[in-house]
């Protein structure tokens, strides 16, 4: 008997992924399940096993978003045993070497354009205000000094890599180092 090649169920999160990278790449009009299909190498049927339609698909998109490239850092630094120094200077680590800040641009243009999603992008940047706030915070920063340096790290975070190409003149860990210098000193 010849043995018939069965291929492994693809799961919501390779479709959300591949959906988040179409979206980067093309654009939001190009997240359509027969592209994403074809990305996947699989069949459209696959996708309804997990999404009722692409509204659903863009719905969770969103949510997978804010789970896998915001949550995922706030969940894992209230979870370590470090000053908060020492924490947010991690938190810039992960963000550079997991490229979380990746879909940043996309997701801005989109939510300039839907109202429904301003309002979940709004909230994620709040739930990583007051996450990033509550590190300098601990470092002894109040009031406007406060405010100014949980906000410049923000537009660092989530805006560095599309305004400052990798072409600077100091990068990698390098660049990390300067910049949690200049904001925690």
């Amino acid at each position: 008997m010849k043995k018939t090649d069965k291929k492994k169920r693809t799961s919501k999160s390779e479709w959300l992924e591949t959906a988040l990278s179409l979206f980067e790449r093309e654009g939001l009009g190009a997240v359509k399940i027969e592209l994403l299909a074809k990305e996947l190498k699989t069949s459209r049927s696959g996708f309804y096993w997990h999404f009722q339609d692409r509204d659903e698909l863009l719905r969770d998109m969103l949510e997978y978003w804010r789970r896998e490239y915001t949550e995922v850092v706030i969940k894992n630094f209230n979870q370590l045993d470090m000053g908060a120094k020492e924490a947010l200077y991690h938190v810039m680590k992960m963000i550079d070497e997991h490229k979380l800040n990746r879909f940043e641009v996309h997701m801005r243009a989109w939510a300039d354009n839907d109202p429904a999603v301003e309002k979940i992008v709004m909230e994620i940047y709040q739930e990583r205000f007051v996450f990033i706030r509550q590190l300098f915070s601990s470092m002894g920063f109040t009031g406007c000094d406060l405010e100014m340096r949980a906000r410049l790290w923000l537009c660092y975070a989530t805006h560095g890599t599309s305004m400052f190409p990798v072409d600077t003149c100091v990068e990698g860990e390098d660049l990390i180092k300067i910049r949690h210098a200049i904001l925690t000193n």
